[in-house]
């Protein structure tokens, strides 16, 4: 009987322990994915996030850009939100680039518990263009204070284009030096009172 009640503390432990724990995983065929696709309006890197202890807790979602293997020196577009009114956030979490009729494209940033955020990335001419998300099916634990890249765009004057681990730091490495643009996805979740990125 001792041995029981142990186990079950044991697992109750582990249970809360989960639930304290961000997580965030593909949102393959949501309904943003289908509205982009039926519209034919661009890509869209779309996520399903959850975030406990929002109220003490701080996200920050950015995109990174690098033209001919330079990184800029700010992001493309960055969302950061922090002690959130409620317990718990969660929702949809993603990277939306709309081409416009000027062959400009405008890039959307968006988040629970934030404002959508908005940027023009200059059209030019190209070839060639990949995208890919950089987490598998699987659900994906955030470690507090970690970056993660979430998913990765690139484009290129070259005619050959292949698929990338976005998993592999070198791969990635690789492909900044070797595209004309390249534009990657990143999440981090901190403790509110931890300095920002």
């Amino acid at each position: 009987m001792m041995m029981f009640i142990i186990l079950l503390g044991v697992c109750a432990s582990c249970s809360n322990d989960q639930s304290e724990v961000p997580t965030i995983s593909v949102n393959a065929d949501s309904e943003y994915e289908n509205t982009f696709t039926d519209l034919n309006l661009g890509n869209i890197f779309d996520f399903n996030f959850y975030l406990p202890d929002a109220d003490q807790r701080s996200v920050t979602l950015w995109v990174e850009k690098y033209e001919d293997g330079e990184k800029d020196d700010k992001p493309l577009i960055e969302l950061s939100y922090y002690d959130s009114p409620n317990k718990v956030e969660e929702g949809n979490v993603g990277f939306g680039m709309i081409e416009s009729d000027t062959e400009d494209t405008i890039a959307h940033l968006y988040s629970p518990g934030a404002n959508v955020q908005r940027s023009i990335i200059l059209g030019e001419e190209k070839t060639g263009t990949t995208w890919d998300y950089a987490i598998g099916d699987d659900e994906v634990e955030l470690k507090l204070g970690e970056i993660k890249l979430l998913a990765g765009y690139r484009e290129t004057n070259r005619n050959a284009l292949h698929t990338m681990d976005l998993q592999d730091e070198e791969v990635v490495n690789r492909m900044i030096e070797q595209s004309d643009l390249v534009l990657l996805l990143k999440v981090k979740v901190e403790e509110s009172s931890e300095s920002a990125r």
